[in-house]
């Protein structure tokens, strides 16, 4: 559809991507109008996991766009290169193609085309989603004809190869399809032609641990569900797929920092924060009780002590836990 350069942007000063529509294509109504709504549609989006859109334009009839360029490689090229992935490096690929996805569903787009060769991993390990050429708004028309099959066939939804509705569910079962291939080195199916597609469809998935007996059971259970041919016993969104993904991975997440993430601390580390809060509470209601015992006044001869001021009340965990810190300093002489 498209031939894409490398190439230098002058006014900033950085290095981008230009994609450049087919000359024999150009002259296509219905292609230019497919192309350049990938411009649109991509340049909504902003996310850490999304290739971004700078830039649109037409040089001497030929449309194009230009977009950031991500160093590194597509996880096609992985994958021939090494056959498959380790259990941990699918679930980290997955986790963030799903916060790719969350933010294009929540748009309204979908992307259609998930496949390894249209995820880019940086040098510094963040995927990115590219080439949303084919995604479109769920509730605008299509511009293809109905029954018009789009994107590879080997990661086809039952839905979309059979031309019909497409939604969100549709690159779930995608994405259920390259954490299959990850992990096993093969597709679930294998085909020549969408009339064997077809036929294969009807076939069952071979279970991903009489492929690759290193998988977690719980992950394979994540990735099997993806690939159910009815979208209702598919994940509900690629958020709760990501959650599934993170439950099941045989080991702490390792996603690469970005901004975002930074200011966003995972489940497990929010867990592990909790704990810790709840036993240094646990601790210190254990030494007001020691303090108590000794501070409180006694019912025997003698003077009586005064009556202990109860530890302040506070809004949060953490403010609670400074009010008993300065009331055991004020208690403990």
């Amino acid at each position: 559809m498209a031939a894409v350069y490398f190439a230098r942007d002058e006014e900033l000063g950085r290095a981008v991507a230009v994609k450049v529509l087919a000359e024999q294509l150009a002259g296509d109504d219905t292609f230019r109008e497919r192309f350049l709504r990938e411009a649109r549609v991509a340049a909504r989006l902003s996310h850490p996991n999304i290739v971004s859109v700078f830039d649109a334009g037409e040089d001497d009839g030929r449309p194009y766009i230009v977009m950031e360029y991500v160093e590194g490689s597509t996880l096609a090229d992985e994958l021939q290169r090494r056959e498959r992935f380790t259990p941990a490096e699918a679930v980290d690929v997955g986790l963030q193609t799903c916060a790719g996805l969350t933010c294009a569903h929540e748009a309204g787009l979908v992307h259609r085309d998930v496949k390894p060769g249209n995820l880019l991993r940086r040098t510094d390990g963040v995927v990115k989603i590219a080439d949303f050429g084919i995604a479109r708004a769920a509730e605008t028309t299509q511009l293809t004809m109905i029954g018009t099959v789009l994107g590879t066939a080997a990661y086809l939804s039952p839905e979309q190869a059979a031309g019909e509705q497409v939604t969100a569910a549709a690159d779930l079962y995608s994405l259920g399809v390259v954490l299959y291939e990850f992990l096993t080195g093969r597709t679930p199916h294998t085909f020549d032609s969408l009339t064997d597609l077809a036929k294969q469809r009807e076939a069952p998935i071979a279970p991903i641990r009489e492929l690759a007996v290193e998988v977690p059971e719980a992950l394979e259970d994540v990735v099997m569900r993806c690939l159910a041919r009815n979208p209702a016993y598919r994940p509900a969104s690629a958020a709760e797929l990501a959650r599934e993904l993170e439950a099941a991975s045989p080991e702490a997440s390792t996603r690469p920092m970005t901004a975002e993430t930074a200011r966003m601390p995972s489940a497990g580390g929010r867990r592990i924060a909790d704990r810790r809060l709840w036993l240094a509470l646990a601790a210190a209601v254990a030494l007001i009780g020691v303090v108590l015992a000794f501070a409180l006044p006694r019912h025997d001869s003698g003077p009586s002590t005064p009556a202990v001021q109860p530890v302040r009340p506070g809004s949060s965990p953490a403010e609670r836990a400074r009010n008993l810190a300065a009331w055991l300093r004020d208690h403990s002489g």
